[in-house]
């Protein structure tokens, strides 16, 4: 007597899984550039709230203010970045996005910095707190 059996072995399930790694090893990079794109505009929102919240407080006074002062949080609204008031005075202010979690993989943008000295806003990214990233670099940091 000779019975067919049907289904899948270990090994057919192995094979299977083996694939499927094989593929989402390969696919998974391709997604991360453009997902490390798409989040930076958390920092362009909150680097945006920060000069927005830096302006009223010194349209109130005489002074730029620290992350407390003008109201802000530590962490970015999504919370891929965190902020940083770094210097402030009567007539300049700077603000640093600190790229965390996921997102510092984004090595090329990790620091976002935008600093007013006297009206004027100064962009700047890096991958470490100097944010000295050439001008085609720059670029492709601040713009989506």
């Amino acid at each position: 007597m000779h019975t067919n059996e049907h289904g899948y072995t270990l090994i057919d399930t192995m094979i299977a899984v083996a694939i499927a790694a094989v593929l989402s090893s390969i696919a998974l990079p391709s997604f991360e550039g453009p997902l490390r794109k798409a989040r930076r505009t958390d920092a362009l929102v909150a680097v945006a709230e920060i000069q927005g919240a830096q302006e009223r407080l010194r349209s109130r006074g005489t002074r730029y203010g620290n992350l407390s002062e003008i109201g802000v949080a530590p962490t970015s609204r999504s919370g891929h970045y965190k902020l940083q008031v770094t210097a402030f005075d009567a007539d300049s202010y700077a603000a640093l996005a600190i790229a965390t979690g996921a997102q510092a993989r984004d090595t090329e943008c990790r620091y976002m910095s935008v600093r007013a000295v006297n009206a004027n806003l100064i962009f700047a990214s890096g991958d470490n707190d100097a944010v000295a990233n050439a001008t085609t670099a720059n670029r492709r940091c601040w713009s989506l």
